[in-house]
């Protein structure tokens, strides 16, 4: 794909996936749309082995958008990074196609791999804001990670992810996650334990006080025996 089929196709992914941006002049003040152009040029310079220019161009970018993406990261079509701060990308990240990444995500490794050492994204992935993916694992296509997870693992295709560290809490998404783009109402694994926790809790006690008013109702049968014995052995 040339320069201007790559722009045209930046203004079309961003415009339809951020509502905010009313027209197509306003995408070239994204900072989105200009990481990707820092990040292309970087990624040739990268292929080449001009490693130095590389990480030169790249770093200019970040410093411009506050994005950081590695110039050996492998990035697939449709990528798309909504405002974008403190978005890190590491060199042996491989993002396939329609991925979807908000503000504050860390595609990072864990510091002990060596080699490939950070994730592989699958397609149609939305990595929402704040999320940590560390590792040299895979997120299967069509996964939905939530905002603020740790991932360390490698998620099955079509789950959805949240908690520190992160669980999967739904399997086989029927939609894509960029259809929905919705961070919030994500099954809250925690609250779901809280709450079993509560109901638990209540029947144990329910049951405690059952058998205290059992237990009482048999004190009382014995103690109502052992006077009529005591009579009884009076009148003998």
């Amino acid at each position: 794909m040339g320069f201007v089929q790559n722009m045209k196709e930046e203004i079309r992914i961003i415009r339809e996936r951020d509502p905010a941006i009313h027209s197509n002049m306003e995408v070239f003040l994204y900072p989105s749309f200009k990481v990707m152009l820092y990040y292309r040029l970087a990624h040739r310079m990268y292929l080449h082995r001009h490693y130095f220019l590389a990480r030169w161009i790249s770093q200019k970018g970040s410093r411009k958008t506050g994005i950081e993406i590695h110039p050996g990261a492998k990035i697939g079509k449709g990528f798309f990074i909504d405002h974008g701060n403190g978005v890190i990308i590491g060199e042996t990240t491989v993002i396939g196609d329609n991925v979807t990444l908000y503000q504050g995500v860390t595609l990072g490794g864990t510091g002990k791999e060596q080699g490939k050492r950070h994730p592989t994204i699958g397609n149609n992935v939305m990595i929402s804001t704040g999320a940590k993916v560390l590792g040299s694992f895979k997120i299967g296509d069509n996964s939905k990670i939530g905002a603020g997870s740790v991932v360390l693992k490698e998620v099955p295709p079509g789950s959805t992810v949240v908690g520190v560290p992160g669980q999967v809490v739904k399997r086989n998404n029927q939609s894509f996650p960029q259809e929905e783009l919705d961070q919030v109402n994500l099954p809250d694994p925690v609250r779901e334990d809280i709450v079993n926790l509560q109901r638990a809790n209540t029947e144990l006690t329910n049951r405690l006080l059952d058998l205290e008013r059992e237990l009482k109702e048999l004190r009382k049968k014995s103690f109502g025996r052992n006077i009529q014995e005591d009579r009884a052995d009076e009148d003998f």
